[in-house]
């Protein structure tokens, strides 16, 4: 059932990107920011403010500190990864 629902949760998060790039200078509504995730290409995805608190998206914000400083590239948030990793991540935080 918990793989269930992670399934759902990251279909979710892609509806939430496929949805906000094309809107992509429209803020994210209150209580969730917007990330940019990719390695080379970035997609735009709006995530709950609560994950900012959670390990593992921790070690994400961690891995973009190393590579960005407090320099991003695209005006917000930016996480180099690859995006399956992130939705991976994402989805057991649901």
């Amino acid at each position: 059932m918990s793989l269930f629902r992670g399934l759902l949760s990251a279909k979710r998060i892609i509806g939430l990107s496929v949805a906000a790039t094309s809107k992509s200078t429209v803020s994210a509504p209150k209580g969730f920011l917007a990330v940019y995730v990719g390695e080379r290409q970035k997609k735009r995805f709006i995530v709950p403010v609560s994950y900012l608190s959670q390990p593992s998206f921790q070690a994400l914000l961690s891995k973009s500190e190393e590579e960005f400083g407090y320099d991003h590239p695209m005006g917000g948030l930016t996480i180099p990864c690859p995006e399956d990793t992130f939705i991976n991540v994402t989805s057991m935080l649901q």
